[in-house]
């Protein structure tokens, strides 16, 4: 997708491209992501996948992982180190809760979501593809994303309070016609009401927890450690971004010993614990920046993609990012099409907007400025002309 399509009341499409180099974000369907994985994984003699598994709990000092299989029976398998990367409820950073004083904050946002499908139109997509459509409205949006079977998944984004209202007036289509025309004459009017009946209503909130690690044991990834609200897209890049990282770490902690085979398997459990903790300290602050950016990013999307102040900054920055791409960097590309550690481009952004803000500053001083002398010197020109013309009056009665 080359941009995001912005859709007004009216039915009015602007596009507003992410990159002004013409790069573009994937729209990737997670089950297909899921099976790519799971095939590169099996490919590893080492790996042993076993599906129809449950965490039950863990004894994290003795690297013991007790698991309920597909049979329902109870397993208990040794681990050299515990890695857990099993969501936003996660059990495993629940357990290490009770070890290790961790900082730790969940937050659900005031607002919720509910899903609907576009079908196809004449056996293609419905609208262009190569977009995101949004239909901002303020406090609320509804988004579109293409896939491969040419329909599209449309989520409603709103407060709470909305959903109330709709659920105790039964107004989800009249809901759609005032705000979102366009949209329920291409989803169907039946669509729209049968999904929003059936579809369940999803909250969004985030986490933010440290440390990301105990005594070289346990290590927990992804959302895990730091869910996020889903409106910057970086949930599933943030994640495999910490395997980079976390796997970059102990490769260096191996670089440093002579005479090993290169296998981060044979870090001795000191290696591995100081590893793991440099990871943690490191890593925390770039995923405490990722989730505030998407958070900040909703705000973006409902309500500042068709304000003028947010529109004349980005024709400006992309401008400039034109001129000199390396000083000047748009924040959605920084995040987006750059490997700039997330914390690095939240200080990059604020020094730009800083400056940017004084040099618009200036050059409206300047400009206010320059007209005053015009204007002054407009009315001094004026005021000579009607000098000469009184005098030449006076002179002429003299006569």
């Amino acid at each position: 997708m080359h941009g995001r399509m912005i859709h007004s009341r009216s039915g009015e499409q602007i596009s507003q491209a992410y990159d002004v180099f013409g790069r573009h974000i994937n729209s990737i369907g997670r089950s297909a992501l899921i099976r790519l994985l799971l095939d590169a994984a099996s490919e590893y003699p080492q790996v042993t996948l076993c599906f129809g598994h449950e965490f039950v709990d863990a004894d994290l000092d003795a690297g013991l992982v007790t698991v309920l299989d597909a049979r329902g029976e109870r397993k208990r398998i040794q681990a050299d180190l515990i890695v857990g990367t099993d969501g936003a409820y996660s059990k495993v950073r629940q357990r290490m809760m009770t070890r290790v004083r961790m900082n730790y904050m969940q937050t659900y946002i005031e607002h919720g979501y509910c899903e609907f499908s576009m079908p196809p139109v004449d056996g293609d997509y419905a609208m262009d593809p190569n977009h995101l459509h949004i239909w901002p409205r303020g406090s609320f949006m509804l988004i579109a994303l293409p896939n491969v079977d040419k329909t599209f998944t449309c989520t409603l984004f709103m407060p709470w309070a909305r959903f109330d209202q709709i659920e105790s007036s039964g107004g989800i289509e009249a809901f759609f016609s005032a705000y979102f025309p366009d949209a329920l004459k291409l989803m169907g009017r039946e669509t729209v009401r049968a999904e929003y009946a059936s579809n369940p209503k999803g909250s969004l909130m985030y986490i933010k927890c440290t440390p990301y690690t105990y005594k070289g044991r346990v290590v927990i990834l992804g959302d895990s450690a730091h869910a996020m609200v889903p409106f910057y897209g970086q949930g599933m890049n943030c994640g495999f971004e910490d395997v980079e990282k976390l796997d970059e770490i102990m490769v260096n902690a191996l670089s440093r010993v002579d005479g090993r085979s290169g296998n981060t398997s044979d870090l001795t459990d000191d290696e591995l614990h100081r590893a793991l903790d440099e990871y943690s300290r490191t890593r925390t602050e770039d995923a405490y920046a990722i989730v505030d950016l998407a958070l900040e990013n909703y705000v973006e999307m409902r309500s500042r993609v068709v304000d003028l102040a947010y529109l004349f900054r980005k024709h400006l920055e992309g401008l400039l990012h034109k001129i000199v791409p390396s000083r000047v960097i748009p924040l959605y590309t920084m995040v987006s099409f750059t490997s700039i550690p997330y914390s690095i481009v939240v200080r990059q952004w604020n020094r730009q907007t800083a400056w940017l803000r004084r040099a618009i500053w200036i050059t409206a001083t300047i400009a206010a400025a320059g007209t005053g002398v015009l204007l002054a010197r407009r009315l001094g020109e004026r005021a000579l002309g009607i000098q000469w013309m009184a005098g030449a009056l006076q002179h002429k009665n003299g006569k």
